[in-house]
């Protein structure tokens, strides 16, 4: 019969987890299944309790069951840190979902259209980028699980010529794992 760990390592959300949390989803799910008054008490058998406990344990490591990471883009006001009408009432989705997941690992990075200078935009970027960390902060996320940057008008999703106003490029993305 494998081994918890060796079932642990062959399922799909291994390859999504790092070594560190696949490492703390193997140590948790022993410790839970070899606790006291389970009916398994011996480490390492492969039992079919794993599945459940596996499954709980890898949304607490915020990894859908197909390993992708969940991602979230708010749009902006132009020349501004402000969220357009519609990304306002996106962003109540988008902090409940973070607020849902005990431990999130949050990378927020901002961009720009193309008007303005190279320095203006990766400044407005970055105060984008530090608006909506404040705002999840301000809802109980640590700041320390929230990465920040800004990348100014270098990574554009419609492509346009300079000092084009494009609303689709002034935006915010949320990664979430």
């Amino acid at each position: 019969m494998p081994s918890l760990a060796s079932l642990l390592r062959a399922s799909p959300w291994a390859r999504a987890l790092s070594p560190a949390d696949l490492a703390r989803v193997e140590a948790e799910t022993i410790t839970r299944i070899c606790a006291p008054g389970s009916l398994v008490c011996r480490k390492g058998e492969a039992v079919e309790a794993w599945i459940g406990v596996v499954d709980g344990l890898v949304k607490m490591a915020n990894v859908s069951p197909d390993g992708k990471p969940t991602s979230f883009v708010l749009h902006f006001l132009e020349g501004r840190d402000e969220l357009t009408p519609e990304s306002k009432a996106e962003l109540d989705k988008v902090l409940a979902e973070l607020k849902r997941r005990p431990l999130p690992d949050i990378v927020v990075i901002g961009h720009t259209d193309t008007v303005g200078t190279l320095a203006y935009n990766d400044k407005l970027s970055l105060a984008r980028a530090e608006r909506v960390r404040d705002m999840m902060v301000a809802l109980g996320i640590p700041a320390s699980r929230i990465q920040v940057a800004g990348r100014g008008k270098r990574e554009l999703v419609v492509q346009t010529d300079e000092n084009v106003s494009e609303a689709r490029n002034r935006r915010v993305e949320i990664n979430v794992r």
